[in-house]
């Protein structure tokens, strides 16, 4: 059965590399946005490069996550993994909910969003060098949307068949009603700490199973 991953974001397949699931990874690779467009019209887009004739399950991580989320509530898989993220926009944490209110992002310019590496260290927990890579080829333009239509995000509904994985240190998006807790747990989790989220999902047992 194949997993179609959803990198976070900035990010991209590397984030996938040391999480050794027992299911065929698939780098659901970001598309570029339209102008304007909504998280909700951009992962039907995105959901198109899935393969449904046959089973699978999505995984996604971070703002990854929520675009699972959106592709989830239009298409049926197996299992829907969600990593570091969360699953209705009530769960935005509170900052977040305080710039919905200021149309600030667009006035920025992309370069804004090309965060220095020692302070998305601290944001993230971690000293990974795999994160300044990451850094270093994000496309900040990118990155621009993708925070200004999280902003602008709704969504009130539960999907089905999900599996949710939050650490508890998490200081960039996580959810409080979450199915397990990594302990110790950042951001940047789906890499410091594959192996307890490989576990997690290797044995989780679901309805569909």
């Amino acid at each position: 059965m194949k997993a179609y991953c959803i990198s976070g974001l900035g990010a991209d397949h590397r984030v996938y590399e040391s999480l050794n699931v027992k299911y065929e990874k698939v780098d659901l690779k970001w598309i570029e946005p339209l102008k304007n467009e909504s998280i909700k019209d951009y992962s039907l887009r995105l959901s198109s490069r899935i393969d449904t004739n046959e089973d699978y399950i999505i995984i996604g991580v971070s703002f990854g996550g929520i675009v699972a989320v959106e592709i989830s509530k239009v298409l049926t898989p197996k299992l829907t993994v969600l990593i570091s993220t969360i699953e209705q926009s009530s769960e935005l944490p509170w900052h977040y909910k305080l710039f919905r209110k200021v149309k600030w992002v667009e006035m920025l310019p992309a370069s804004f969003f090309n965060i220095p590496y020692p302070i998305a260290s601290l944001l993230f927990g971690t000293r990974n060098q795999l994160l300044k890579q990451i850094l270093k080829d994000s496309d900040h333009q990118f990155t621009k949307w993708a925070i200004s239509s999280l902003l602008k995000w709704r969504n009130h509904t539960t999907i089905n068949n999900s599996l949710k994985i939050n650490g508890t240190s998490d200081l960039i998006l996580a959810s409080k009603q979450s199915d397990f807790y990594i302990e110790n747990g950042h951001h940047f989790m789906i890499v410091d700490q594959a192996e307890q989220i490989t576990e997690i999902i290797n044995t989780y047992q679901s309805s569909t199973h």
